[in-house]
């Protein structure tokens, strides 16, 4: 579809956006792949629920399930301005741009083999997930743990267990934390409640 051609006023209005704004609206619609936002400054999209959307990585810097975890039609929403997909004539936008982001809270506050105190999360064939709070979780690979072997049998840990860590490396830009436990009569830092 030729969009500058056949919807010159949508057209228009997306040019007039800069990255950074922030634009206000309505959830129209929520799909699998994305929610679809009625911008209140913009024009009805021709054959889109919005002209705005908001891509599954752009809902939220927590882990979620389902889009419906986070916003609900017919709720207002703020968002930050990303792009202008000339493709589907809409304005790309980001919910998670307007909070804070806590892997970068997490790793001011943080330093590396400072001990923290998180539950078991979930075990996977190369180690076990911690969560630390705040939506931080970590991962301990089985050859941190007691001289485990990589590919150790999960034995001994389960979901909501305490169990002490030390942070390693926190990796901002893969968005990791990994975690290691403490080696017996080595504590270093301090222990942050959960």
């Amino acid at each position: 579809m030729d969009w500058q051609a056949d919807s010159p006023e949508l057209w228009a209005y997306l040019e007039s956006l800069n990255c950074g704004d922030i634009l206000s609206g309505t959830v129209a619609a929520i799909e699998r792949f994305g929610v679809f936002v009625a911008l209140d400054d913009g024009p009805d999209h021709p054959t889109l629920p919005g002209v705005g959307f908001l891509g599954i990585p752009e809902l939220s810097w927590r882990r979620f399930d389902d889009p419906t975890d986070v916003v609900q039609v017919g709720q207002r929403v703020a968002c930050e301005f990303l792009g202008f997909d000339t493709y589907n004539a809409e304005a790309r936008l980001s919910l998670k741009a307007m909070e804070p982001d806590p892997l970068q809270a997490f790793a001011d506050r943080t330093v590396g083999g400072q001990e923290l105190l998180g539950s078991v999360e979930r075990v996977v064939p190369i180690g076990v997930f911690v969560d630390l709070g705040g939506g931080i979780s970590g991962l301990v690979p089985f050859k941190e743990i007691d001289g485990r072997p990589a590919a150790s049998p999960a034995e001994g840990f389960e979901a909501g267990d305490a169990m002490a860590v030390v942070v390693r490396e926190v990796d901002l830009q893969a968005r990791r934390v990994f975690l290691s436990t403490p080696e017996s009569g080595q504590r270093t830092g301090r222990v942050l409640p959960t």
